[in-house]
């Protein structure tokens, strides 16, 4: 892991992944996506870690790419665009390697999280927000429309408003953003790390072979039609049904017991 711009730490099966380079406001530059991607293929393959919470330091979570980075490639001979070209491609490769994580995902966000930073929110499979936090998909107030960061939005928020926000560029407060379901939650500032943990802790006690199987599932079926969503839905719930400490986790249950999970 590249030490200057992400810090982790685990504790009780929870990867806290910490975006650190406060002086760019925590940009997705070149070096923070292979940062971010590479520690996410970590996790990937690591059993130990049944959920992730994604956080930041300093006064932002993420402010999204890197402008300063993004004006230097226009030197090139073509203007910047094999640059761009590659740099949104490994960027939308970072954030589907999110949803591909086994884990659930927790984005704790704080300050704001702009363009690609609320991409990266929209992202994560839950999130929770400090009451001071902003959201914005702003890049048409200076000329550039959040096309990529477009995706992951229009999948957590309602057309009408998902358009709004990026034609206007206009900036959402944690309330807001709640409303549309870009977060879960909104909480006291003071209160968020404690938030964001209680419920990384509530989903790490849960059998993570089920949650692993459910996250697939989930946006799996969610790009199904009906029918066939319900027959590979199906057959996930069969292979869980099948799974040892599943049938111990019945059994506990009718038995009025807590489960002996060897998970």
């Amino acid at each position: 892991m590249t030490q200057s711009l992400l810090h982790r730490e685990t504790l009780d099966g929870i990867a806290i992944v910490t975006l650190a380079s406060p002086e760019n406001l925590n940009a997705l530059s070149n070096a923070m996506i292979a940062a971010l991607h590479a520690e996410f293929d970590r996790i990937a393959d690591d059993r130990s870690v049944r959920v992730v919470v994604l956080r930041a330091v300093g006064k932002a979570f993420c402010a999204g790419h890197d402008l300063r980075e993004m004006t230097t490639a226009r030197q090139s001979e073509d203007g910047g665009a094999a640059a761009f070209d590659d740099l949104f491609g490994r960027c939308s490769a970072m954030m589907q390697a999110i949803l591909a994580l086994p884990q659930p995902v927790i984005a704790q966000v704080h300050g704001i999280a702009t363009a690609a930073g609320c991409q990266l929110v929209a992202s994560c499979d839950m999130a929770v927000a400090a009451e001071t936090c902003r959201f914005g998909v702003n890049g048409v107030n200076i000329g550039l429309f959040c096309s990529t960061p477009m995706v992951a939005l229009t999948r957590n928020v309602p057309r009408k408003k998902a358009f709004e926000l990026l034609s206007t560029g206009r900036f959402v407060g944690a309330a807001e953003a709640e409303d549309l379901g870009l977060v879960n939650r909104v909480v006291p500032d003071a209160e968020l790390e404690a938030a964001t943990m209680d419920l990384a802790r509530m989903v790490a006690a849960k059998l993570s072979v089920a949650v692993r199987i459910g996250k697939r599932a989930f946006y799996d079926q969610a790009e199904l039609p009906l029918a066939a969503a319900y027959d590979m839905t199906r057959a996930a719930i069969v292979q869980n049904m099948l799974h040892p400490d599943t049938e111990e986790g019945i059994c506990a249950f009718l038995e009025k017991r807590p489960p002996a999970w060897q998970d």
